[in-house]
């Protein structure tokens, strides 16, 4: 039986942020590689380095150096325009700003997106997406006719619909109180168990790094540990 390919691979990846007298770095050369359908945290305290390296793995951030490969495409090759377009339908991401446009109903929030990668029946996969995160009956409503925990359901919806291969969470219940955020977390993993895809946390919450298959640690731009939990 072999092992599943890797989602993600990553070697001496590196981001310095600046250049001349004074450039920062921020992540310092990390190794990480990532079996398809995985469950990983990337756990850390504010200042580690794990939002820059979800922003570098998800194609939002080109790497300094190194050599990175995600789903099949070698990233570290690609400029700012074709990451976009690596992106498109193979990566789905939920941030804990929700950024929803107001002007778009819940189902246009949704629906916009695939309409605009070339995804077939879009209106189609967007209702379903909302019902199934229970939105069935908010489909018209506005962002701010909406709760946050509604909002992030919707924030969610859109990154799923989709059927990426590679869904990234970074702080998903920040902005939620501790219930809702359960909640939410509740429904990312079960629609990540629906399709398959392989999913990565971002989080400082032990708690929740620890209903992942793998904790990875960052402390000061570097993996500091990376273990199975009990």
């Amino acid at each position: 039986m072999t092992s599943p390919a890797p989602a993600i691979a990553a070697h001496d990846l590196t981001l310095t942020i600046g250049d001349g007298a004074r450039p920062v770095e921020i992540l310092k050369g990390i190794d990480l590689v990532v079996p398809e359908g995985q469950t990983l945290a990337l756990l850390g305290p504010s200042g580690s380095g794990k939002s820059s390296l979800m922003a570098v793995l998800s194609g939002l951030e080109r790497a300094t150096g190194g050599t990175l490969s995600v789903a099949g495409e070698d990233f570290a090759a690609l400029d700012e325009d074709a990451l976009a377009r690596a992106r498109r339908g193979r990566i789905g991401i939920v941030l804990q700003a929700f950024h929803l446009l107001p002007t778009m109903t819940a189902l246009e929030n949704v629906m916009t997106p695939m309409e605009l990668a070339g995804i077939d029946t879009p209106r189609e996969r967007a209702t379903a997406e909302l019902e199934a995160v229970g939105l069935g009956h908010r489909l018209t409503h506005y962002p701010a006719q909406l709760s946050g925990g509604e909002q992030q359901r919707v924030a969610m919806a859109r990154a799923t619909a989709p059927r990426p291969s590679l869904i990234f969470a970074d702080e998903p219940t920040g902005n939620l109180d501790a219930a809702t955020g359960e909640t939410i977390m509740d429904l990312i993993f079960d629609r990540r168990a629906e399709t398959g895809a392989t999913l990565i946390v971002i989080t400082h919450d032990p708690a929740l790094a620890e209903r992942c298959e793998r904790i990875v640690t960052l402390a000061d731009g570097r993996v500091a540990s990376d273990t199975v939990p009990a």
